[in-house]
């Protein structure tokens, strides 16, 4: 359940969603749910999932429909970095709270990928036999310590707008695009 702030910014966010909608201000809604043909080359059509603050429904499979759409608001867009709770790959009950580049929707669900500060050049090989990719996006207002950051580019986590803590920075078009590239490669 929610706390009282989480309720707030749920409340908070759809309210600016509904206002954005009715004033016809346009690209600052979510974009349409995507039709279930395929849009892309291992583009898989995905079923309706329930909304968020339920079971987590599992990560998304295949390569999503991506847009960059960053805005100073409150609100967390695809092409920033958030930190939320993410879900453990092989225990979707445990996780912990960690950064995630958004890079799109699902219906109700953010779409993001994980971030890290660790450096995972050093151990490639073994993360590549593992199935984990990750690409550098450098560095950020992500990390208070401004370390430089990994995305892994072929894991696509669903993300509860209610449980997004708070809004670390965002990329720049260029680096979001690269990273979409990367994400093509292996998904």
């Amino acid at each position: 359940m929610a706390s009282g702030s989480g309720w707030m910014r749920l409340l908070s966010q759809a309210a600016g969603y509904v206002l954005r909608a009715a004033t016809g201000e346009q690209g600052s809604t979510k974009p349409a749910r995507r039709d279930d043909k395929p849009t892309a080359p291992g583009d898989r059509a995905r079923p309706r999932t329930p909304a968020p603050g339920g079971e987590y429904p599992g990560d998304y499979e295949g390569m999503p429909r991506v847009t960059y759409q960053p805005r100073d608001d409150d609100f967390a867009d695809p092409g920033e970095v958030v930190w939320t709770w993410v879900p453990y790959e092989e225990d979707y009950a445990q996780g912990k709270d960690r950064p995630v580049l958004v890079i799109g929707w699902d219906d109700a669900w953010l779409l993001g990928l994980p971030v890290t500060s660790k450096d995972h050049d050093r151990d490639a090989a073994q993360e590549a036999a593992a199935g984990r990719y990750w690409f550098d996006i450098g560095t950020g207002e992500w990390d208070r310590d401004r370390r430089p950051s990994e995305v892994r580019v072929n894991r696509v986590v669903r993300v509860d707008p209610s449980q997004v803590r708070r809004t670390g920075g965002r990329l720049t078009k260029d680096r979001f695009d690269a990273v979409v590239a990367q994400m093509r490669k292996y998904l």
